[in-house]
Parts: C-alpha cells; structure tokens; sequence
C-alpha cells in the first residue's frame, strides 16, 4: 500500500478542496502497485459535479468505524462491510442485483455441501466472487478437522469469469479486499471462453435464470454440447452443459437453476436432461424456498453433478460409497425465514441439515461422524435411476420425497370422529341460528322477499 493510499493520509486531507484528486491519486497508487487491480479502481472523485465536502464528511464518517487493527482484520470487518453494501446494493436494484450478488445463505449451502477443501475451484458466472469468498471463510471455519488436517491452509485455485464489467471490477475488489488470489476473467463465458483447457475439482455458479439473448444461434456445433443442442431462447442447458465440460474427472459441481430446468421438455431440454441422467452425473436435487434471491422471484432449485460417482477415486477430500445408479432428493421448500418483508433466507441449522444429510447419503459420515443416511418423508429420498425414469426424467424433489408425516395425536381413530362430526353438528346448528337471525334483519329492513 503506497504512502499516498493510506487511510491516516487521506483522513487528514479530508477537508481539502483538493480531496477528490487525493482519493483518485491513492486508487492509482494502489493499482500501480497491486498488478492483480489493474484497471479495476474507480478514479473520478475529483470530477466536477461531486460534492467535495460532503466526500470529506464520508471520509470522517469512515474513520470512526474501527476496520483496519488486529481484532477488525481477524474478524474480516472491511470484507463484511463490502459484503453488507453488496447485499443493500442488490435489494436496492432489485432484478438487476441478481446480475452481482448471490444471497449469502445460497452460497454458504452450496459451499457446505461441497466442501471445497483444495484444488481448482471455478465459478463460470462469478458476479462479485461470492462463491470463492464463502469457499475461503468454509476453509477457515473446519480448520480443526474434516478433511483439511486440522489446517486453514488456503490449498485451492481461483478460477472465475464474469461478462459485465462493472461486475467484473467488484469481484476483484472483493477479492483483494480480503488478500485472496484468483484469475478473475472479463468475457462472455459462452462466446470468449477465457479458461478452455480447465478441469475443475470443484465448480459453484449462480448462473442467470432462462437467458434468452445467449447468442446460442451462434454455437450450434459447439463442442460443450455433449448431451445436446440447447434451445436457443434458453441458456439453462448451455450453462449445465458448459459446467460438466470443465469437470475434472473427479470433480463435483453445484449450482443454482430455475425450476423449470427439472421439468421442462421445450426444445430439447428433456432430451439433454435425459441425456445427462443416463450419464450417471446427477448426485443430488435440492428444490429451494421462494423469496430467497433479490433478482428474481422465479423457484430456484440446486443441482450437484458428479464426474466419478463410483467411489473408488472418491475426491480430493473425501471417500465416498458407489453412489451410481442412485440420486438424492431433496426438499427444501419450507425451510427459511422472512428477514423482511420481501426475503427469506435460510438459517444456519437448516443448512447444516441439508448438507449433512448429502454428505450422510454419500457415504462421508460411515467413520461415525454423522447418522447414517435414511429416507425422512416429505424432506429427502435417495431414489433409483429406474425410479427416475418412471418419472420421465424429472428431477423435481417432490414427486420423490412424498408427504410429510403426520405426527400421531395418540387419540383413536373411532373417537376422534365421533368428536369431530359432534363438532360439525353443533357449528351446523351455530350457522342455522345465524342464518335464521340475518333473515330477521332483513325482513324488518323490507329486504325479506
């Protein structure tokens, strides 16, 4: 960090007329610097039409909040700060947020879930790099065990790629804000493939939901459509089919699709999802709660992909059982709680249920760490693939998992109706004495013919 970039120099610049050229002069500095920002900085500060003591006056404001000593940077203060205006930032802009942040409890479930440990982590649609930011807080979270020998040595490769420049320049800001390293790529993933030749270990998206503008007119014989031709008004299956080409051949995948990419048989996406099932790649479905994503209103569900479902190469941190010819249902729809009027997100427990549950079924908790794995109604269902047949390749949680069970009340089943039809007869006779009591009414108001 230059001399000209730090914080005590602008903060007692800050009322200077000149603090707007300060600022820019210190973003310059620090991309001058830090090769990996480049190009990446806001530098406009000292425009004109800016407010140069009310700059000063943030400056100020700023410096009463305690972000840069030990206990701050031990508890990632300045990172969740950014991460918070993130978050505002999203719900203000609505639909548009979605392009740039993934709700933080998304990603936490999709990162448990697949414990990226170490190895080449890929985000093909990273937004502002929440995927690799949750993935490195995991990695220090289970430093004490589960695979990572007791070590919160960050052992994993960033790989990210993001088409919107804007967005682009917030997720290497997001990123070095908190001293991680990645290549994160500006380009449109589908057209301009800056990584070709990776073979992740782990890949986590939020792809954008149903993109009919995808150019897909263009990549008709495109060789990432293994399992088929995604329809051209529809990016759902070129994003599915894009993230299994960049699979290692044990790597796991996760990430967020709209409903519809469970059911749908328009232009050819049955036949690709078919394809991809009789492939043996899909280890597991989670169908989400409603109101979880700013951008959208659209039921979202989770999809997990697997190279090598054998058991035999397990991964690059874990052993699992064969899992082949099995899939993991799981429904989530009920889970969450309203943070306010308008989302919902998920807790801690619910997430730590679901993930459990996964690594449960896969085999992880057979050293005894976690209960072994059983069909709960109404929640989760390791199905068969001629199951999944029968159901014509649909993916949808609920038509696997059944109905929740009813807690028995201990009250038999002949007295409980003898109770309620006594019940019914005495609101019958209630609703007869009201009726005949609103005729009375009417008839001295002359209404009574």
């Amino acid at each position: 960090m230059p001399p000209e970039a730090r914080w005590a120099h602008l903060k007692a610049q800050a009322k200077q007329p000149t603090i707007g050229q300060l600022v820019d002069d210190a973003m310059a500095g620090i991309e001058r610097d830090n090769p990996a920002l480049r190009g990446v900085l806001p530098k406009d500060y000292a425009r004109p039409a800016l407010d140069k003591t009310r700059l000063g006056q943030l400056i100020d404001l700023i410096s009463n909040i305690r972000v840069g000593d030990e206990e701050a940077r031990a508890k990632d203060v300045l990172g969740r700060v950014y991460e918070y205006f993130l978050s505002q930032f999203a719900s203000a802009e609505g639909k548009k947020g979605g392009e740039f942040y993934t709700p933080r409890c998304v990603v936490k479930l999709l990162v448990e879930m697949l414990e990226p440990y170490r190895g080449r982590v890929y985000d093909p649609c990273c937004g502002s790099s929440g995927m690799f930011v949750q993935s490195m807080e995991f990695i220090k979270a289970h430093a004490t065990g589960n695979g990572n020998g007791g070590r919160a040595r960050a052992d994993i490769s960033i790989y990210g790629q993001e088409s919107n420049y804007t967005t682009w320049r917030l997720a290497k800001m997001n990123l070095a804000i908190r001293g991680i390293e990645g290549q994160i790529a500006h380009g449109d993933t589908f057209h301009n493939d800056r990584f070709p030749d990776l073979r992740a270990d782990f890949i986590l998206a939020n792809p954008p939901f149903n993109v009919s503008d995808w150019g897909g007119e263009r990549l008709r014989d495109d060789k990432r459509w293994q399992y088929g031709v995604p329809p051209v008004g529809n990016a759902n299956f070129a994003w599915v089919q894009h993230i299994i080409h960049h699979l290692a051949p044990t790597g796991v995948a996760g990430f967020v699709l709209a409903n519809g990419s469970m059911s749908s048989n328009q232009s050819g996406e049955g036949e690709i999802r078919k394809n991809i099932i009789e492939a043996d790649l899909v280890d597991c479905m989670v169908a989400l709660p409603g109101q979880l994503f700013y951008s959208t209103q659209i039921p979202a569900c989770l999809w997990f992909l697997a190279r090598d479902r054998s058991g035999k190469g397990g991964s690059l941190t874990r052993s699992y059982r064969d899992r082949r010819g099995e899939i993991l249902f799981i429904d989530a729809r009920k889970m969450g709680r309203m943070v306010d009027r308008t989302h919902r997100e998920l807790t801690d427990e619910e997430i730590k249920r679901i993930a459990d549950t996964y690594h449960a079924w896969r085999g992880v908790g057979a050293d005894g760490s976690l209960p072994k794995y059983q069909d709960i109604p109404g929640f989760c269902k390791s199905a068969t693939l001629e199951e999944v047949r029968k159901h014509g390749y649909v993916l949808t949680p609920g038509r696997y998992v059944g109905a929740e069970a009813q807690e028995d009340d201990g009250e038999p089943f002949e007295e409980k109706m003898k109770r309620l039809v006594a019940q019914l007869r005495e609101q019958q006779a209630e609703a007869a004495k009201l009726d005949a009591a609103i005729a009375a009414n009417l008839e001295e108001l002359g209404y009574g013919g």
